[in-house]
């Protein structure tokens, strides 16, 4: 007889936080970071500039690789320090980041020890960087690139803003649609309105620009 498998729920934003906050508190293993050869010889850096890398996000990947969220790189970080998470992709360019007994490279791509079990939505929210990415940021009346957003049928002859009325679309084509129907151009789309499916793309209805190393995980509509 198989033995009954127990899956955590995915845990509350704030427990992350929470888990930050005990690692500053200890006042055990400080983390430091030890900057790039070539921001060396410039220790005014650290104190004048944010470094790009620490506004950079994470892609944090269940136990199954399969992709969940990008997370601040603090917060990735304290997943990696507390043993709740591996590195799988590192940024080469990157710092590392030490302590007494830890040290890391900047990570790009994380994946959790223990899998987490997300609760099920069936329908993708449809954001202006999801509907880019399902366009592949081409216009869908033309094929180049794609600046704005136009409604199909036009939202002043009744149109709705959904999946299947939204399509990505560059700047001259949407100024000469205008409220017009697609029939009294003599337009056609390109491809059909679907709404996107499958786990990362509320990943992709959050976020615009994707890390290279990330797309591996994304599925299709990433690339």
């Amino acid at each position: 007889m198989k033995k009954k498998q127990h899956h955590r729920q995915l845990p509350p934003t704030d427990a992350y936080e929470t888990a930050d906050q005990r690692l500053r508190t200890s006042g055990a293993n400080a983390l430091h970071v030890v900057p790039p050869d070539d921001s060396a010889g410039h220790p005014h850096m650290a104190e004048d500039v944010v470094p790009a890398w620490v506004k950079r996000r994470v892609l944090l990947l269940n136990a199954t690789f399969e992709p969940l969220t990008a997370l601040p790189m603090r917060r990735a970080v304290v997943l990696l320090v507390c043993d709740k998470a591996d590195v799988i992709h590192d940024d080469p360019e990157g710092p590392f980041i030490r302590s007494a007994d830890f040290s890391v490279q900047v990570p790009s791509v994380i994946r959790l020890r223990t899998f987490v079990r997300v609760p099920y939505r069936a329908r993708v929210p449809m954001t202006r960087a999801a509907l880019m990415h399902r366009d592949r940021f081409r216009c869908a009346y033309c094929g180049g690139k794609a600046e704005t957003v136009d409604h199909v049928v036009p939202r002043s002859r009744g149109g709705g803003h959904s999946w299947e009325n939204c399509v990505a679309c560059c700047a001259p084509c949407n100024h000469r649609k205008a409220d017009k129907l697609l029939s009294e151009l003599g337009w056609t789309l390109r491809a059909q309105l679907v709404p996107p499916k499958g786990p990362h793309w509320r990943l992709l209805a959050s976020t615009k620009e994707l890390d290279p190393s990330w797309l591996a995980y994304l599925g299709e509509g990433a690339a």
